[in-house]
């Protein structure tokens, strides 16, 4: 009977010592090689802006490299396919925004799965949209919009930065919640739909704050609502349209995701690091200066982030009829 207690006691302690072993060997591969963080867009656009201050920190909570992997074009499905195919070995990760969520639905066949290929990390950072006009549009706010609307249907334009981007459903959405209808103008990109705006071609947008504050503060348009559950921080005076619209909410977000198969205890390190450098004083004060508001978040609210706004896009997709050019 003792030498069969020895021999249980034997095996239990090869055992964790195996575990022990096998997570050395884990943490040794995560270490020994730069971290890739794949980027869904060029550099210089919004996420791009959100990684780039984060990064120095990021590497010092990581105790590693971080290289930023550009990977853009058709609407982040290929940054996202890169990471569908990365070994789940902690050694690349992705940066997705609200167009991940909106892609599932979008696209009439993904090269993955948008549920079962990735590991939710972490909920970077929001940033609320800004329905923004040129000064001779005749509304000055969200109930003299929709009233105007409801007057002259189809009169008013809005620009988008294209099909199916989040600048074109957050206003079918605002559009079914008001029962208005206008006339959609899509653009290649935010900065044409801006300029379209500037050049009074369109008569409003739900553009990303980041890219039409400034042109708000220097008096070239007017901003008219921001579409988060509370007013933006850089421009407290200007309202929500929750305000007239009780409930609506439309937040460009980022976060982070790895291939799944990634070990818990990797990404649960990897979450712990983006959500300390999301609540870096100097960090949070810096891009919220850009109209960021910075979250950092576990792996399981994330991923129950990601499933709402799998659910709530899917329906936007299928009422506004969008569709991939």
């Amino acid at each position: 009977m003792m030498n069969k207690k020895i021999s249980i006691g034997l095996r239990l302690a090869l055992g964790a010592a195996a575990l022990v072993a096998h997570s050395l060997a884990w943490s040794q591969s995560t270490t020994s090689q730069p971290l890739t963080l794949i980027i869904p867009y060029p550099p210089g656009g919004s996420a791009d802006m959100l990684a780039r201050p984060m990064l120095p920190e990021l590497q010092k909570k990581l105790g590693r490299t971080i290289v930023l992997d550009y990977k853009a074009g058709a609407g982040g499905t290929i940054a996202t396919q890169a990471l569908a195919r990365a070994k789940p070995d902690g050694n690349t990760i992705l940066m997705v925004l609200t167009a991940h969520a909106i892609n599932d639905a979008l696209y009439p066949s993904l090269p993955y799965d948008t549920r079962k290929d990735f590991a939710p990390v972490s909920l970077v950072a929001t940033l609320p949209l800004l329905v923004a006009a040129p000064l001779a549009t005749p509304a000055n706010t969200i109930p003299e919009l929709i009233a105007y609307a409801k007057k002259n249907p189809d009169k008013l334009s809005y620009a988008s930065a294209g099909n199916g981007n989040t600048s074109h459903l957050a206003v079918e959405l605002f559009k079914s919640q008001t029962g208005t209808q206008m006339t959609h103008i899509p653009y290649k990109g935010s900065g044409p739909a801006v300029i379209a705006m500037l050049g009074n071609e369109v008569n409003f947008m739900f553009d990303s704050i980041s890219t039409s504050y400034q042109q708000v503060k220097t008096g070239k348009l007017k901003a008219i609502a921001v579409t988060g559950a509370k007013r933006a921080s850089i421009l407290p005076d200007v309202p929500t349209v929750a305000e007239t619209l009780p409930g609506f909410e439309v937040n460009v977000w980022y976060g982070i995701l790895a291939p799944a198969g990634t070990p818990a205890a990797i990404v649960d390190n990897l979450s712990k690091a983006f959500a300390e450098v999301a609540a870096d004083p100097k960090i949070k004060a810096q891009l919220n200066s850009n109209g960021y508001e910075m979250v950092g978040s576990t792996p399981a609210a994330f991923g129950q982030l990601i499933e709402a706004e799998l659910v709530k896009w899917n329906k936007a997709v299928k009422e506004s009829g969008a569709k991939i050019n």
